[in-house]
């Protein structure tokens, strides 16, 4: 498991592209036959990924300090990879194509199965401390609460899945869903916003090879940005805008942990203040 400390705004304005990378940016995050990593300082969430060509089991790992990995945790996963099988205390949930999982605190035994290993499934998951046991759902996006947003004239004509939130699929604080870009259509997220409260990871993907995205973040007035590519994901800290355009449509991963799971609880910035 890789660690990642918090940083101060003060500090990430003078941060070079290399030191940005470093501090916020995840890449390689699926890596076939393996489960990747990455615990954050920030809200104490872990960002990984499952790609299982045999049987993947989900341990704790020495970083954590505890018997299992959800002792104290909750987990919220969707799979962006083939057919698989999350298998829970003995009980399997098949999961295809953009189906999710919430997994609450206590559960054991988690193995990430791949239906075909020439075709395996690509977990991408987000995990935060819990302090109550809340129940495991399978979580189709046909089910999921949807909200259509944008226009083709702002470049940002945009689908927003829900897959976690109070109401629909109860968790501890994880918030996590998924926005999907209409084609021709490259901006998110703009106008900005921060929210205090809550920090932030993205998961983009559905990008072709030679496709890139730029994520921006910093404080509204010190933005900086960030060149990513297919299936890299970068942290946003609460004092951060988090916001992206790129070279042709994407779809990405949004999971949010913090003081509340208010959707809407977003502290919005005016254009003209941007800088």
């Amino acid at each position: 498991m890789e660690i990642r400390t918090a940083s101060s705004p003060k500090d990430v304005k003078h941060y070079t592209t290399d030191r940005l990378r470093e501090e916020f940016l995840i890449q390689e995050l699926f890596v076939p036959g393996e489960i990747k990593t990455v615990y954050s300082h920030i809200d104490r969430i872990i960002t990984g990924a499952a790609v299982p060509i045999k049987p993947l089991i989900l341990t704790a790992g020495d970083e954590i300090r505890a018997k299992y990995f959800l002792q104290r945790r909750e987990l919220g996963v969707i799979n962006i990879g083939g057919k698989g099988t999350i298998t829970v205390d003995g009980k399997d949930y098949k999961l295809d194509y953009k189906d999710g999982m919430y997994i609450g605190m206590g559960a054991k035994e988690i193995t990430f199965s791949s239906m075909n290993e020439n075709d395996a499934a690509k977990f991408y998951f987000n995990s935060a401390p819990a302090h109550t046991t809340y129940k495991t759902v399978l979580i189709k996006p046909e089910d999921c609460v949807r909200v259509e947003l944008g226009s083709m004239e702002e470049a940002n004509h945009r689908v927003i899945t829900k897959y976690i939130l109070p109401g629909q699929v109860e968790s501890c604080q994880l918030v996590m869903g998924m926005t999907s870009l209409k084609p021709g259509s490259v901006w998110n997220t703009m106008p900005c916003h921060t929210h205090d409260r809550r920090m932030e990871v993205y998961l983009y993907f559905e990008l072709p090879e030679d496709a890139v995205v730029f994520h921006y973040m910093g404080e509204p007035t010190e933005t900086r940005h960030i060149v990513m590519r297919n299936e890299e994901a970068v942290i946003s800290p609460s004092w951060s805008i988090h916001s992206a355009s790129a070279t042709r449509a994407y779809t990405f991963i949004w999971g949010m942990v913090g003081e509340n799971q208010d959707f809407d609880d977003m502290d919005a910035v005016a254009m003209k203040d941007i800088r």
